[in-house]
């Protein structure tokens, strides 16, 4: 038993040594300056940290020295001023070259000192470091490891380019736990987000305990439970219990925001009016606009979108009346409580896809209309937006809502996260406001990430190369406004963590790399080799990734009324595609992909996968040649 285990033990360190030595630096997001030296370093099994005379610092040496403590390791935290010898050291400085947020990293063949003048930049300077650690440093379960850790000499000065780098998660389609939610928190800081946007309230369950209005999450945190395509499920039946969903109570938010702050992240909390409100409006019908029976969907079809730039329309009314004021009476209890909650500056209210169908049957509206002197609905949007701002700065809060409160006149102070591409921001920063980037084009992590044959259908598709793209500040308009950006991920059709982490990685790789990384550093290659490094990283870690990187890009195009053509492309260089057309599973030793391929005359599907060193790097994608002549546009 004893020969066994050092033999396990001699093979890890070994492992480690070896690999460590070998492999390049890959650090995401990429830091401002990066300088390799000679050399390693190799702190003792029985090494020790040493920390700056500060509570936060010091939590976060405990924690450092709790990870890097497996097997053989034993790291102890000891208080400090000043770099020792063979140790970490984590220094609080007074550096005016250290910029806010940022740090200084110098890892020598004697030691490792960690500089920043305030604890965020330490914390930052850890996940930097942590990265420079061996792969398994990421595991959960206790590993032997020998005793030392090796880490290779570098230089290291960084801070970031904006101070708002966001992760939108949405726990109304979906509820999620907050152990989930902190899991959640804890992905996200490995890669320098410092900001969750937390969709609270939707037309499919309210999340957050509002004490003065119970039936908020009585009635309106609770549906039927339906699975399958988000759009296409079936309503509730008469009598059937409602049984799913879920919600935080107050104690839940303030753990929640507690656990954030202790790692350097604000979280917004975004109520969403008047807009997606079915499920405040099941909970209490009388703030609507059109009487009638209402309940908390399930994902059924209540909404079309026509097209064309058209409005959204309503198959049921899912908004807060704006000629009601027991609706700002409603709103004003709702922002109360939020605000004594979060201690974020920004509370965001949604305002986004607002059907007004309905508004143009009602009296109500249309004399609120001729009282307020409103030309059309979209300036009574803009009266109901305005004075959700006015309730939301009386908490001392700032109000930032979805780039569809522009329409109509934007509230005074109001900030803009701009959704419907960049074009909201980049007004709303003319007129003065400012603004968070999060276009569809770039940032909706909710998409799809490779070919729909192989992804699970979602509205649109949104390829890692892509999102890589993201700048948050198009030229021509004020900097000082442009607060920085986030990606969204929408849940209709995300039902669980594992598939919440696919959806996120690797394209929060690439959107942290956009906000805080130097724009002149952006490399799409080099990105990508640190990608995937990185996920060896995210299987120790026992987080799931989206492998779409390896999977071909499918274009489709018609010779004629009857043949197809067929191009195929990767993300990320060194593959090579393998296809068959005749029902059998292609491998290394196929047909490799030179030139555009016309489609036999009779074959069913097309079978690709992709190969790197004889290895199979992408998925097995199956596309029937019927769904190619649709999109080639051949009926």
């Amino acid at each position: 038993m004893k020969k066994s285990l050092f033999v396990a033990v001699f093979l890890v360190s070994f492992f480690i040594t070896d690999a460590q030595r070998t492999a390049a630096i890959s650090v995401i997001p990429q830091p401002v300056s990066l300088v390799r030296g000679a050399g390693y370093f190799t702190l003792p099994g029985n090494g020790v940290i040493i920390a700056a005379k500060n509570e936060e610092v010091k939590r976060m040496a405990t924690d450092l020295a709790a990870k890097l403590s497996k097997g053989l390791n034993k790291i102890t935290v000891k208080e400090g001023t000043a770099v020792q010898p063979k140790s970490i050291s984590l220094l609080l400085v007074n550096d005016k070259s250290i910029r806010k947020d940022g740090y200084r990293l110098k890892v020598t063949t004697g030691g490792v000192s960690l500089s920043a003048n305030e604890p965020s930049g330490i914390f930052y300077g850890i996940q930097t470091l942590l990265q420079l650690f061996p792969t398994l440093v990421e595991r959960k379960a206790d590993v032997m490891v020998d005793d030392k850790w090796v880490l290779p000499v570098v230089t290291i000065e960084d801070h970031p380019r904006f101070g708002w780098r966001g992760l939108m998660l949405d726990v109304s389609r979906h509820f999620f736990t907050v152990a989930q939610v902190k899991d959640y928190i804890d992905q996200m800081v490995k890669y320098k987000f410092n900001l969750l946007h937390l969709h609270l309230t939707d037309d499919q369950g309210w999340r957050i305990q509002i004490k003065s209005l119970p039936k908020l999450t009585e009635v309106g945190a609770w549906r039927v439970e339906r699975t399958g395509t988000f759009g296409t499920l079936s309503k509730p039946e008469a009598g059937e219990a409602a049984t799913y969903g879920g919600f935080y109570t107050q104690e839940d938010i303030k753990e929640l925001v507690k656990y954030a702050t202790d790692r350097f992240v604000n979280i917004l909390p975004e109520i969403d009016v008047p807009g997606h409100s079915l499920a405040a409006i099941a909970a209490y019908p009388e703030l609507s606009c059109t009487p009638g029976e209402y309940y908390v969907s399930p994902g059924d079809r209540f909404m079309v979108w026509p097209g064309g730039g058209q409005h959204f329309y309503g198959l049921i009314d899912n908004t807060l009346c704006p000629a009601n004021e027991k609706v700002y009476e409603f709103m004003e209890k709702v922002f109360t409580e939020v605000a004594q909650l979060f201690p974020f500056e920004y509370i965001h209210m949604g305002g986004d896809e607002t059907a007004r169908n309905f508004w143009e049957k009602t009296d109500a509206i249309k004399a609120m209309m001729q009282k307020e002197n409103l030309k059309n609905l979209d300036e009574v949007q803009s009266y109901f937006v305005k004075r959700m701002e006015k309730i939301i700065n009386s908490k001392g809060k700032k109000m930032i809502g979805w780039d569809e409160i522009l329409d109509g006149g934007l509230a005074p102070n109001a900030a803009v996260m701009s959704w419907r591409g960049m074009k909201g921001g980049i007004e709303a920063a003319r007129q003065g406001h400012e603004v968070v980037m999060s276009p569809t084009d770039f940032a909706y992590i909710d998409y799809m990430q490779g070919d729909a044959a192989i992804e699970p259908p979602v509205y649109a598709t949104l390829r890692l190369k892509k999102a890589y793209q993201f700048d948050p500040l198009p030229e021509g308009i004020d900097a000082s406004l442009v607060k920085g950006g986030q990606a969204n991920l929408w849940t209709e059709q995300v039902y669980n963590t594992r598939h919440l982490q696919y959806m996120t990685w690797p394209r929060g790789f690439a959107i942290a790399e956009a906000l805080w990384s130097p724009k002149e550093k952006r490399d799409w290659n080099d990105f990508a080799k640190r990608t995937e490094q990185h996920f060896a990283r995210l299987t120790a870690a026992e987080v799931k990734y989206a492998p779409s990187i390896y999977d071909p890009i499918v274009e489709v195009s018609k010779k004629d009324t009857a043949t197809i053509i067929i191009k195929l492309s990767t993300e990320i260089e060194g593959l090579s595609i393998h296809y068959s057309f005749d029902n059998s599973f292609p491998d290394q030793y196929y047909p490799k992909y030179n030139a555009p391929l016309t489609v036999p005359k009779d074959a069913a599907a097309i079978k690709m996968i992709t190969y790197r060193d004889n290895q199979p790097t992408g998925r097995m994608i199956i596309i029937p040649i019927a769904e190619l002549r649709k999109r080639a546009g051949i009926k």
